[in-house]
């Protein structure tokens, strides 16, 4: 079975005086639940200021949790998690919609990855993000969805000058604008050591990841971790706020596939 430890946190930063990042999971109570729905963990970085973007960060960790909670035992994660985000979309855009006037304008980031047997399915919008450490080095499994980010990946620019361009944080989607978002879903297999880092950008802006991967890797209390990863994102910039939520895999699952339906392997 499928066995994990995790820790989160999300902090202001020293210079906000209020948090628009948001995150939450939901972890199975018995083994049971474990295969047949698995874990999930989500975080929102809310975009437009003021109460808009706790409200929407809100609204989208809170509707993908609520609703994967209601979901069929069994379900395939790569089908699920991106009808859960589409939900969550939809959700913001209404509760947008119906503020008045520029209420529309409420948007926000979502990461969210969904874990089973030897499986994680990372879905997101925006540019949170979700990292892979695996024997100290840390795997990016999401891609920034932002203007310097899309001007990479189409080769007008370098990942060099990406990382330092006007655009890097102009977000190119988000959750909330629009009725319809483009969903980026990817799946990944587990081994046991691994550990997974969702994080806002308060966190992976100023904080290299091979700079994360060697702290976790040296700090084997999960919490102790989260904590020193915000520590570190505060001392280096401290501008936004910073959220993170770290899963270490103990024991995995192997199955296999046969006309839609897991069977174990030796």
């Amino acid at each position: 079975m499928l066995e994990v430890e995790f820790a989160q946190a999300s902090d202001c930063g020293r210079v906000r005086d209020h948090n628009e990042d948001y995150l939450g999971c939901v972890a199975p109570e018995a083994e049971a639940g474990a295969r047949t729905l698995g874990y999930l963990f989500a975080l929102a970085d809310g975009v437009g200021g003021g109460d808009a973007g706790e409200v929407a960060s809100r609204l989208a960790v809170e509707t993908v949790l609520q609703d994967f909670r209601r979901s069929a035992a069994g379900v395939p994660h790569s089908v699920l998690l991106p009808r859960l985000v589409q939900q969550a979309n939809l959700r913001v855009f209404e509760t947008g919609m119906a503020t008045g006037p520029g209420g529309s304008n409420m948007a926000t980031t979502l990461v969210a990855c969904a874990l089973r047997y030897d499986r994680v399915v990372v879905s997101h919008v925006g540019d949170s993000r979700c990292y892979r450490i695996r024997h100290g080095h840390a795997e990016a499994l999401t891609r920034d969805h932002t203007v310097a980010g899309e001007h990479m990946r189409l080769g007008l620019i370098t990942a060099g000058e990406a990382s330092s361009a006007e655009t890097r944080h102009v977000l190119s989607r988000s959750l909330g604008p629009a009725m319809i978002v483009a969903v980026e879903t990817r799946d990944y297999q587990l081994i046991p050591g691994d550990v997974l880092v969702q994080c806002s950008d308060g966190l992976h802006g100023p904080v290299a990841a091979d700079a994360m991967a060697q702290l976790v890797s040296r700090r084997p209390a999960l919490q102790d971790a989260v904590q020193e990863l915000i520590d570190l994102a505060n001392q280096l910039d401290g501008g936004d706020n910073v959220s993170v939520q770290l899963i270490r895999v103990r024991r995995v699952e192997r199955i296999g596939m046969y006309r839609g339906r897991p069977y174990k392997l030796a």
